[in-house]
């Protein structure tokens, strides 16, 4: 790992990883095991509730931020992946390596267009014929070429 990484990115890491595992599942339901027998002990009292309420709330309110933080790496590096191989692609449209930046309106618009080849496919494939091609799909608002 390298020495740039900050504390909290390897801890974060560090506790995704473990969290994940299945003996720290073990380890939870074991906790709540654990809470439930002695509940007679206690008396089944509100502080005894109160334990397990706070616990729970405590370690579910910062699995979120730990849980988004592993996410947003995890989405980036995928999305940089997707854009290398849009790079790497010999007529593949550059236009489309920066979608998740659009406004919902322009991606509707994208993803109508590839609605419309997709249902254009399927009937070609309905007529027997081949359902490939490589139309061009590179407008925010226009229809896709009719080029199957």
């Amino acid at each position: 790992m390298n020495d740039q990484t900050s504390v909290y990115t390897r801890a974060a890491r560090w506790i995704a990883q473990l969290s994940g595992r299945p003996v720290t599942f073990l380890l939870a339901v074991g906790s709540i095991i654990l809470w439930l027998v002695t509940g007679p002990l206690f008396g089944f009292s509100d502080t005894w509730q109160l334990v397990i309420n706070t616990g729970t709330t405590i370690v579910t309110f910062l699995m979120v931020f730990l849980i988004q933080n592993t996410q947003n790496r995890d989405t980036t590096a995928m999305q940089l992946k997707l854009d290398e191989l849009i790079r790497a692609t010999e007529g593949a449209h550059l236009s489309l390596l920066d979608l998740e930046e659009l406004e919902e309106r322009e991606l509707a618009a994208f993803v109508a267009q590839y609605e419309a080849l997709a249902a254009r496919g399927r009937a070609q494939l309905d007529k027997g014929k081949s359902d490939t091609g490589t139309p061009e799909v590179v407008t925010r608002t226009a229809p896709p070429e009719k080029s199957l």
